[in-house]
């Protein structure tokens, strides 16, 4: 597996990640053997950047990584992130310097190790300034608790304002074909500072495969069921989208999620895409995707298929906290 680098002296890890939220979360029932078995195999096929959040299962995705990479800490470049906490179904952003250095020893403990080698803010308060939260977890920096720091769907201006603080090694967003919205602004923005894009959901939940089901025959515990991509009138614009995507997949001999995780790898050496899987069969499905070089009539068929706005419905059933 080649390696990127995640902004300047940043970690160097795998060009394809590991994202582990879905084994405890948000996607059906979970089996904890067999997603420590996918983590292992990640780490067998060169991939060593896994990511997770002490939110994902209310802390109980970190315990599992934990316990998965017992015994090959030195193997892995572990990230994980604070700032969204929760109360049953209620969910809050707190991003105070206080709050960031008790969630950082939390998550130190859940991990079972001594320092996080990334460590993200989930998602930005407005009401905190972002010198305040940086200057926090540049202290954990030097006190070795953390190695590199991270934010995730932050806006440029935000950006710009971290970095005047303390080095930021990474931004993750959501970046897909289907999600590219951070074009315009946010990822130029990234590349002027040095910072490094890790890309969640690079295959749009699953979307892109063409394979999810009717949204009524999802099960409660899926959250797609509720994505505005897939429901109501979207549903049947944006899946001739994908049908078109499948259909470039098809005559490339590939599968649709190794040609949107193509994609992505594709848009820069910058950019590390991280899908999560919690299925031996689709982790080794996605690396294959990092061998996948893309030939210039591939990327401008991609591009008609799914032109940069092509897409409807917003992401998330609820926009609050994103890129602030």
């Amino acid at each position: 597996m080649n390696k990127r680098t995640l902004g300047p002296g940043g970690p160097q890890v795998s060009a394809l990640g590991l994202g582990c939220m879905g084994m405890s979360e948000f996607y059906g029932p979970g089996d904890d053997k067999e997603s420590t078995a996918v983590i292992h195999r990640a780490l067998d096929l060169g991939v060593d950047f896994l990511d997770t959040a002490d939110m994902y299962g209310s802390g109980e995705n970190e315990r599992l990584v934990g316990r998965a990479v017992k015994g090959r800490r030195d193997e892995v470049v572990l990230a994980t992130k604070f700032g969204i906490k929760r109360d049953g179904d209620t969910r809050t952003v707190e991003n105070s310097p206080e709050y960031i250095r008790a969630a950082c020893d939390a998550s130190l403990q859940r991990l079972g190790v001594d320092h996080i080698d990334l460590y993200y803010m989930h998602r930005r308060d407005p009401e905190v300034p972002i010198e305040e939260s940086v200057g926090a977890m540049g202290e954990l920096v030097s006190q070795g608790k953390v190695r590199h720091l991270g934010l995730s769907e932050v806006s440029a201006e935000t950006l710009r304002r971290a970095t005047s603080v303390h080095p930021i090694a990474a931004l993750q967003s959501e970046y897909s074909l289907f999600t590219r919205g951070l074009e315009a602004e946010i990822l130029p923005a990234a590349r002027e500072l040095g910072v490094a894009l890790v890309a969640y959901s690079p295959i749009s939940r699953g979307i892109l495969t063409g394979a999810v089901p009717p949204v009524e025959e999802l099960p409660d515990d899926d959250f797609r069921k509720h994505l505005p991509r897939i429901t109501g009138e979207n549903a049947a614009h944006n899946a001739a989208l994908v049908a078109g995507v499948r259909e470039i997949a098809e005559r490339a001999g590939i599968t649709a999620a190794q040609l949107a995780l193509a994609w992505v790898l594709a848009q820069g050496d910058d950019i590390v895409p991280i899908p999560g899987t919690k299925r031996l069969k689709y982790l080794e499905e996605n690396v294959a995707a990092a061998s996948i070089t893309l030939t210039a009539e591939q990327l401008a068929a991609l591009e008609k298929a799914v032109p940069a706005d092509a897409v409807r419905g917003s992401r998330y059933p609820d926009m609050a906290s994103i890129e602030t």
